[in-house]
């Protein structure tokens, strides 16, 4: 069947244009097989990483059609139908859309600089404490149960997907992007590492670490290792609220209080949540003078109610979070 590729490509400092080519292709091929023949048949000049062609190194990621996907495991028959099922166009020349990923600049169409990558992974130290290493004379042994802990995230190929897709690391360029904290997750889940509680600190300080993520669910659905990044950043914030070690924050108060005025009231008291996460109960002096002038401006404006009405049903949504607290073992 024909097919037209459409490829945005740039080159550094330069706006994207679109190019497209035309194929003969067969269902069963991947957008990568694809590739290859418009660079050997149609266009020499066009640029994009690629390496094992098996779904294991993760060089051939970029944008299909709107989503980070990677070139070699996607066929050209199923990403037709996921188009069509979308669209509801049949019968048209149907059509491919490759563009670089995101969050990263463009060194040349598809290929980006993932500098930042990099960067951000080597700053969660994505390997076991050296003194962890220091077993003499024999290998440092793990019971099953501590490896399959290690599994889910050991299986990430590094491929860029979710750090393409993730939309916190867009807004913020300090958050070290869902890649770098699923790796972190491994390292806090290792029984080898002894540096947890060091660990649990670093990830802990404001929205560099697992504080900065949006929850928006990307980089889980667009993983091809099923590695479920999200999963891994949420494991981590349970174990900063599990660990009385842990210097208390903004995100933990933020939590903490939020969870708390639910239970008491089954909606949240604002003013009282303000002054719980901003002021710490009175005790941030800083935080309670920097949010002193917007209490001003609620009270004059009658924003800022002295009288909180619980919600109905308060009592069914406290024994549901109490429920849930008990099964994790949380107070």
């Amino acid at each position: 069947m024909q097919v037209i590729f459409k490829v945005i490509r740039q080159k550094e400092n330069s706006p994207p244009q679109a190019q497209t080519y035309q194929l003969e292709v067969e269902p069963g091929n991947t957008i990568l097989d694809c590739l290859n023949r418009i660079k050997w048949e149609q266009d020499g000049s066009l640029a994009f990483r690629k390496n094992c062609r098996n779904t294991i190194c993760g060089s051939c990621a970029m944008r299909i059609n709107g989503r980070s996907a990677l070139a070699c495991k996607e066929n050209v028959g199923s990403e037709i139908q996921r188009l069509q099922s979308i669209e509801g166009r049949h019968g048209a020349t149907p059509e491919i859309i490759l563009a670089p990923l995101g969050n990263m600049p463009v060194i040349k169409d598809l290929v980006v600089d993932m500098t930042s990558f990099w960067n951000h992974l080597e700053a969660v130290e994505p390997y076991i404490s050296t003194s962890a290493r220091k077993i003499p004379e024999r290998e440092f042994l793990q019971t099953p149960q501590e490896r399959s802990r290690l599994d889910q995230t050991g299986n990430c190929i590094m491929c860029g997907a979710c750090y393409s897709e993730c939309n916190a690391r867009e807004i913020n360029p300090d958050f070290v992007g869902p890649h770098a904290l699923a790796k972190a997750y491994r390292m806090v889940a290792d029984s080898r590492d002894t540096q947890t509680e060091t660990r649990l600190e670093k990830y802990n300080i404001g929205t560099q670490g697992v504080w900065g993520c949006t929850r928006c669910f990307y980089c889980n659905s667009v993983c091809p290792m099923d590695v479920a990044p999200l999963d891994q950043i949420s494991k981590i914030k349970q174990e900063i609220l599990a660990n009385k070690e842990v210097p208390d924050s903004i995100p933990i108060r933020h939590r903490k209080g939020l969870i708390e005025l639910v239970k008491q009231g089954g909606w949240i008291n604002e003013p009282k949540f303000v002054l719980q996460v901003v002021g710490d109960y009175f005790r941030d002096l800083k935080g309670l003078l920097r949010i002193t002038p917007l209490g001003f401006k609620m009270l004059i404006r009658g924003k800022f109610p002295l009288h909180f009405e619980p919600s109905t049903g308060t009592e069914e949504v406290r024994s549901l979070i109490e429920s849930v607290q008990q099964k994790r073992g949380e107070k």
